[in-house]
């Protein structure tokens, strides 16, 4: 009987202990957006973008408040 017992604990034990080393522990990444391309307005083919020479200073950073779905994933990380 107690034969039996150690048994079916083992192997309730093993198939936990698969299950759980079995799920990767590492959580996904966000995808990567791609950035979108210009179409040639003659051609209609995809055209590299030309750097602009003179760019406008970069604007003063401002704290923003969290939206309540950017607060909900900072608080599951």
């Amino acid at each position: 009987m107690a034969d039996l017992v150690k048994e079916l604990v083992t192997g309730v034990v093993n198939s936990v202990l698969k299950e759980i080393l079995k799920k990767g522990t590492r959580k996904s990444t966000t995808t990567k957006r791609k950035k979108r391309q210009t179409r040639s307005a003659t051609t209609g083919r995809f055209v590299k973008k030309t750097s602009t020479a003179a760019r406008k200073p970069a604007r003063k950073q401002v704290s923003r408040r969290r939206t309540a779905a950017g607060r909900s994933r900072q608080r599951n990380r």
